[in-house]
């Protein structure tokens, strides 16, 4: 089974080469990218922040390599009340919620964009089977936007959507291996919570990249049990 491992935002990529210590680092035009042996052969790629190198990377390494499954690790920002700090995040649905269109319908162009992710090939028991003593797991919406999130924004996405979190890039990822027809598997923890009064985080890029650290390894440690019941799901 090939497997690509796209790693977004620098933060989150620089965490993953320290905790991997990779011994040979390979750079293309769009973002580095080095291989492990320690479990099975994986590939990680840094896919880089934001839609735009979301949606380029993800269609480039799916043209350069060919994934039979393509897994997004990384992190997003919660609502205070909604999420705690620390929970997992298994994307079935994502939104780009940040499309304003005034000519014709925006809830029409955000639709067109939404994309659901096929999880059944998982199995049932996959979420429980795999949760750490140090995450827990909800399956559930991710939205999407290339902003951080605005505390003016809370109540709409609650209203509208449902939303418990958001980050920049899971809604362009899974967008573009829906139109590839790749499997997909989006792994998201909470680093910091948004609330009426502000982010935690914002402000305060170091508590940022302490949190991301600790998710980032957290994910790294958790990934060879998901990948063990993806494999055996996919087999049956």
């Amino acid at each position: 089974m090939n497997i690509v491992v796209l790693i977004s935002a620098d933060a989150e990529w620089r965490a993953v080469k320290s905790i991997l210590s990779p011994a040979k680092i390979l750079s293309t035009p769009l973002g580095e990218w080095f291989e492990t042996f320690d479990v099975r052969p994986l590939t990680f790629f840094h896919g880089g922040w934001g839609k735009i190198s979301a949606a380029a990377t993800t269609q480039y390494v799916i043209d350069r390599f060919d994934p039979d499954l393509l897994v997004n690790l990384g992190t997003c920002g919660g609502f205070e009340g909604r999420v705690a700090r620390g929970t997992l995040i298994l994307v079935e649905k994502t939104i780009v919620y940040d499309i304003l269109e005034q000519m014709t319908d925006s809830d029409e162009a955000i639709a067109h964009y939404a994309a659901e992710i096929d999880l059944s090939w998982l199995g049932e028991s996959v979420q429980s089977s795999v949760i750490s003593d140090q995450f827990s797991v909800v399956r559930g919406l991710l939205v999407s936007a290339d902003r951080d999130i605005l505390a003016s924004d809370i109540p709409m996405l609650v209203e509208k959507y449902d939303a418990i979190a958001a980050d920049w890039e899971s809604g362009a990822i899974a967008w573009v291996a829906k139109k590839n027809g790749v499997r997909c598997l989006i792994l998201r923890g909470v680093t910091d919570l948004v609330s009426a009064s502000g982010g935690e985080a914002y402000g305060n890029i170091e508590l940022f990249h302490e949190r991301t650290r600790e998710i980032m390894k957290g994910l790294i440690e958790q990934l060879p049990r998901w990948l063990l019941s993806a494999m055996v799901a996919a087999n049956q």
